[in-house]
């Protein structure tokens, strides 16, 4: 297999698999499978399985201690926690793509606190995809929920903090490893303290494992071998896809609606990212 087709495959196995977690997690909380903390919880958990097992066949080593943070870790668990939550009430496409757009606004807006002096276009495009999440949160009958827009916003904002975190770090594999670990107390804490809604039928229980161990753990694995063949361009670039893939798999399995709001604000989202991260990438050596 060509460096080409390898680099090709992994990415589109992990555009899925982002979109996966999307759909798992809507397919397990709309139908009332297992309650949120459970999900999260259970996802969390195999995820961290998963991931400790894959460094130990890796690295022969049962240790991946400092690899992580816990700041990292408290960002993960908000990440996952308000992710489940604001699904009870979101349909797939239409939380994909506040996620995806908050992630992305949050790691622009870090560049320009940082100092980076953004270009017109740059300007232009923060503005539109700004715009674009307003207009799909604002008042009106195919309004998502606000509850379950805000709860996904701020997954979003959590997980643009983690990837901001995740810059630079010489071995992802381990320090996303580590961060699953020490995000379990968190989240068995959560599930102590929902105890009296614990709710987990075999299905919701399969559900939640798949996100967990596949869609998040093998998922973000693969993420990382495809990064080796992606220039940061390209990477940016291609997770614009992730909120449509979603969009289409909640049409196709659970009979979702797509919406003319739906598609107007995915177009100014993902347009209005596309323009300023394509900007910005330009004028960086």
């Amino acid at each position: 297999m060509s460096a080409a087709i390898k680099t090709v495959s992994l990415t589109v196995a992990a555009l899925i698999a982002f979109a996966a977690n999307s759909i798992l997690c809507r397919l397990a909380l709309g139908e009332n499978t297992v309650d949120f903390a459970s999900f999260t919880t259970i996802r969390l958990v195999s995820g961290a399985i998963t991931l400790w097992l894959l460094t130990v066949v890796r690295s022969r080593t049962t240790s991946t201690a400092h690899a992580g943070s816990w700041l990292s870790a408290v960002m993960l668990f908000a990440y996952a926690i308000t992710f489940s939550f604001a699904y009870i009430s979101l349909d797939v496409g239409t939380g994909a793509l506040i996620l995806f757009g908050a992630v992305q606004i949050t790691m622009i807006l870090a560049g320009l606190l940082a100092g980076e002096r953004p270009r017109a276009f740059e300007w232009l495009g923060l503005a539109i995809a700004i715009g674009g999440l307003i207009y799909l949160v604002s008042p009106g009958l195919t309004a998502p929920s606000p509850i379950g827009a805000f709860l996904m916003a701020i997954s979003g904002i959590a997980w643009g903090v983690y990837s901001l975190r995740g810059r630079g770090i010489s071995d992802p594999v381990a320090a996303t490893t580590d961060n699953f670990i020490r995000s379990v107390p968190f989240v068995l804490l959560v599930s102590l303290v929902m105890f009296g809604s614990f709710d987990v039928s075999a299905r919701g229980l399969v559900l939640a494992v798949l996100s967990g161990a596949l869609a998040s753990g093998l998922g973000y694995v693969v993420w990382y071998a495809a990064l080796k063949g992606l220039t940061a361009t390209r990477a940016a670039t291609v997770q614009l896809v992730v909120p449509v893939i979603a969009a289409a798999g909640g049409a196709l399995l659970l009979t979702e609606p797509v919406t003319t709001r739906l598609i107007l604000a995915s177009v100014f989202i993902l347009g209005g990212v596309a323009l300023a991260v394509l900007t910005h990438q330009r004028a960086t050596p």
